[in-house]
């Protein structure tokens, strides 16, 4: 066999590895995908059964002496009997739960007078912590962003602890804030995009400390994932520290994103302090830069946002022309914001 044989034979047995292997990674993803789809078809099922088992306990406390130590009576004989005969998993404390259950979701069974429904995307250990939200709108509002993003229990216990639903809430006029329950966020204009305050406890720096503006974008960076969540659904990453060049002046958009709903540009310029005027202006030359040199004709306007340390409303409200719709100037913070102020500011702003 000569040199070119050789050579033919190597490249055949690489073409026909390399088949191979695409064929056991379908293989493999069939699998997955098999296995995903089992998950929550059984996801749903014990969901089902969980609140149908609710739904017995209260009928049959119901019929019982209108004591309570009848009730825990139930509970704990139920829980030594399934104890007994199928395992762990049903102590008193879990049919407690699943008591708590059945009476969370009975009203919206009621109200679509159909069978209840549970999203297969929404697990049991979901619903625990959203059965212990009491505001319905909140809690109904969650269980559209869970379903509707794949949120696992980690990610949806952050967006709960950070307080989503109220700072969605306050960024929005009145007329809006009931969507988020009835259709969850939608983003169909840059103004659905912002929240403020933005929460940006996952970075690991104090909320008094004299990091920089670079510290601040490379620790956004090295939790890249976290700061994607914090920011909403559907952004990419494109790039930090953008460099473009106007009029022999070099100018350095500090994070450049791409928001595949709204289809545009969305650039973030982070700020320590105060903001001020000039910040809102630089920001200005970095949208009309991209407007006019780099979007697509079919793409949307960019969208700028100055995130800074504090910042004045009224003078934001100065700085921008009335009919403003690309820059926005939001707060951050390192620390989890209090709920019980957020949810003052929402009942002061339906007083007024």
């Amino acid at each position: 066999m000569n040199d070119n044989d050789k050579k033919f034979q190597v490249l055949s047995n690489a073409l026909a590895e390399a088949d191979e292997l695409e064929f056991f990674k379908s293989i493999f993803d069939l699998i997955q995908q098999a296995r995903r789809s089992l998950e929550r078809s059984v996801n749903t099922a014990m969901t089902v059964t969980y609140y149908e088992i609710g739904r017995r306990i209260i009928e049959k406390e119901q019929q019982g002496e209108k004591r309570a130590q009848y009730g825990k009576r139930i509970l704990q004989g139920l829980s030594d009997y399934l104890t007994a005969n199928i395992g762990r998993g049903y102590s008193a404390e879990n049919l407690r739960l699943m008591r708590k259950f059945y009476l969370t979701y009975i009203s919206d069974e009621i109200s679509k007078s159909s069978i209840l429904k549970f999203n297969p995307n929404i697990s049991w250990t979901h619903y625990i912590q959203l059965m212990r939200i009491e505001n319905e709108d909140e809690r109904r509002f969650y269980e559209l962003e869970i379903a509707g993003n794949s949120w696992s229990v980690k990610e949806f216990q952050r967006q709960f602890d950070t307080s989503l639903y109220e700072r969605l809430a306050l960024s929005r006029d009145k007329n809006k804030v009931r969507e988020l329950s009835e259709k969850g966020q939608i983003i169909e204009s840059p103004q659905d995009l912002f929240k403020d305050p933005y929460v940006l406890e996952f970075t690991g720096l104090p909320e008094k400390s004299s990091y920089t503006e670079t510290e601040l974008e490379q620790k956004l960076i090295d939790h890249l994932q976290q700061f994607l969540l914090e920011l909403g659904k559907g952004f990419a990453f494109m790039g930090r520290q953008v460099r473009f060049t106007f009029e022999e002046e070099s100018f350095y958009v500090d994070l450049v994103f791409y928001n595949r709903l709204l289809r545009c540009f969305v650039l973030i310029d982070l700020k320590i302090g105060r903001l001020k005027h000039i910040d809102m202006g630089q920001m200005q030359t970095y949208v009309n830069y991209y407007d006019r040199r780099v979007k697509l004709p079919d793409e949307n306007p960019t969208i700028g946002i100055v995130l800074c340390k504090d910042k004045k409303d009224a003078m934001v409200e100065m700085m921008l022309p009335e009919e403003n719709n690309q820059i926005f100037a939001g707060r951050y913070q390192m620390v989890l914001p209090s709920k019980e102020q957020l949810k003052k500011a929402l009942e002061i702003e339906d007083d007024l």
